[in-house]
């Protein structure tokens, strides 16, 4: 639990402090509420280690909802489907384009239903995976090597998706 806080610490680092974060209630049948102590000890961690002011209880919003915009930080996770309508792809699409950052933890199952889905957000740019040495992984805390893998269910290695020109419409996705 510690590598996962660790790791999307680095996100929050900017874009948190004093704010709160939220869950993404997606639909497709896909279990979003998952994981329910990793936000917790997400905010319990931020609030002693960067002195912010994170709720433990983190709030419920859904793609289409203009509550999202309250959050600079959305996290999606899951084991299975997820399904985008329409409006919310066109408000997560605003919301990542007005700066938001969705952090995607597949529990293992997820990975085939999602990437179609954020593929939708921006149609006309092919996600690239960030380089290892990429700024957002080498402050505050250093992973020289990249993103850690935060489950053992197989060998494959983490990736982080993010526009390749603008550094915005950042996703980590944890697969």
């Amino acid at each position: 639990m510690i590598i996962r806080t660790t790791v999307v610490l680095l996100f929050l680092m900017q874009f948190c402090q004093g704010q709160d974060i939220a869950v993404l209630k997606y639909s497709g049948g896909g279990d979003w509420y998952s994981n329910p102590s990793a936000l917790e000890n997400l905010a319990a961690f931020c609030n002693k280690e960067l002195n912010t002011n994170l709720s433990a209880t983190p709030k419920v919003v859904t793609p289409s909802s203009i509550d999202i915009f309250e959050y600079p930080f959305l996290h999606m996770t899951g084991h299975g489907n997820v399904l985008f309508s329409e409006q919310d792809v066109e408000n997560l699409r605003a919301y990542l384009n007005s700066g938001g950052f969705l952090h995607i933890d597949d529990n293992y199952g997820m990975d085939q239903y999602v990437r179609g889905e954020i593929s939708k957000l921006f149609p006309n740019q092919e996600l690239k995976e960030l380089a290892a040495n990429h700024p957002i992984f080498l402050t505050p805390f250093k992973f020289p090597k990249g993103l850690p893998k935060i489950h053992e269910h197989d060998k494959a290695k983490s990736t982080r998706l993010c526009d390749r020109k603008t550094r915005k419409n950042c996703t980590a996705v944890h697969l």
